[in-house]
């Protein structure tokens, strides 16, 4: 029996038809991604799934229980659910561990003192224990986005659902929320993300949803989605964003090839010159940091440079891959000129805070967003 079932589902909007016949089987443990253009239905069946928009026709299955019949217990079956949104709706009159303990207290029963315990647990798991009495307005926007998911979690949902959950915040605190979702995709969480983040659902689902035409236009891999569509306007929507990757085995790669690759890439897709060079010098710092951080001598060398170039809204994104020893040249200690790598300033010169590290399954990772 699928966690998620649903069968024929239709939503309109006066005389515009939003979702048309959608059906669609969710498993558990599945990590689904939904992507496509403003005004495609993803939000609203994202919220169709809890009632939030109530379907023209149709039927939903939550762990086997119909929400849509006329008789059933909406408000028991959602707690099944656990809800992100785009903006955080915290308790602005209660502080963190109140907002956390609230529901679990009042729906579930719990006693106050095991969820404050739970609470805690979460807040450690995500680095915000300090955080647990300050009210929601002393925190920034990337906190109060990963105490929304806590607050999700403290009901202990078979699966959650993210309606965009990093597009109210500002760029230097997406990296922080993005990461807290991929620390739940590798505990098999079960997860439906609307997102806008190509890289990231890429990155953390098994399958991808590309909405259309009042439904399921194409679906399949990341792999499948992302290089290899196969309609149209799938085709159409990927290719906004385009890749330039370039792969290094050796502490002599050919730098010369690599830059000539990136200029080669700008000048296809109209990328300024300035933003050119910019890329360029950033490629060639990150490379020659995670060389000498990453490696000793003689050692296999792995290190993969990707650029992302959004058509849509001309953003650009250099994500560094890096084997060998765990390393972020970003954490060395900036008192100091001495103690800094020319190649950090360098790059924190042109991408100011838009810098996110972190390391996982052997691999170092770098982005940076120009």
């Amino acid at each position: 029996m699928s966690l998620i079932e649903v069968k024929d589902l239709c939503k309109s909007f006066g005389s515009l038809h939003v979702l048309r016949n959608l059906s669609l089987n969710v498993e558990e443990g599945e990590r689904i991604a939904i992507i496509g253009g403003s005004g495609c239905g993803k939000s609203v069946f994202l919220r169709s799934l809890e009632l939030l928009e109530v379907p023209d026709s149709g039927k939903i299955f939550i762990d086997g229980q119909e929400i849509t019949a006329r008789r059933a217990d909406i408000n028991r079956i959602r707690l099944k659910m656990g809800m992100v949104y785009q903006k955080f709706y915290l308790f602005s009159h209660m502080n963190v561990i109140d907002n956390l303990c609230l529901a679990p207290v009042k729906l579930l029963g719990m006693p106050r003192a095991q969820a404050e315990s739970n609470a805690m647990d979460w807040l450690s798991k995500v680095g915000l224990t300090s955080k647990a009495h300050a009210m929601p307005e002393k925190l920034s926007g990337g906190q109060q986005q990963r105490i929304a998911i806590c607050r999700s979690l403290m009901m202990k949902p078979k699966v959650l659902l993210f309606d965009e959950p990093t597009s109210a915040l500002d760029p230097t605190m997406v990296g922080e929320v993005l990461a807290m979702i991929r620390m739940l995709a590798k505990h098999d969480m079960t997860m439906i993300i609307v997102t806008h983040e190509m890289n990231f659902a890429r990155e953390v689902a098994n399958r991808v949803l590309f909405f259309a035409d009042g439904g399921i236009y194409e679906e399949g891999t990341p792999e499948e989605i992302f290089d290899s569509p196969q309609k149209e306007k799938t085709i159409a929507f990927i290719r906004k964003l385009k890749y330039f990757s370039y792969e290094i085995t050796s502490r002599y790669f050919d730098l010369m090839e690599m830059q000539g690759g990136i200029h080669g890439f700008t000048e296809k897709y109209g990328i300024s010159s300035r933003l050119a060079y910019r890329l360029e010098l950033c490629c060639e710092e990150l490379v020659y940091e995670m060389l000498s951080g990453c490696y000793g001598s003689g050692e296999a060398v792995n290190i993969a440079a990707e650029i992302s170039y959004s058509e849509a809204d001309s953003s650009t994104t250099i994500t560094m891959t890096s084997g060998g020893r765990k390393f972020n040249p970003f954490g060395i200690a900036e008192e100091t000129d001495d103690d800094v790598h020319l190649g950090v300033m360098i790059l924190r010169k042109i991408a100011g805070e838009n810098i996110r590290y972190d390391f996982s399954d052997g691999l170092n990772r770098i982005e940076i967003k120009i």
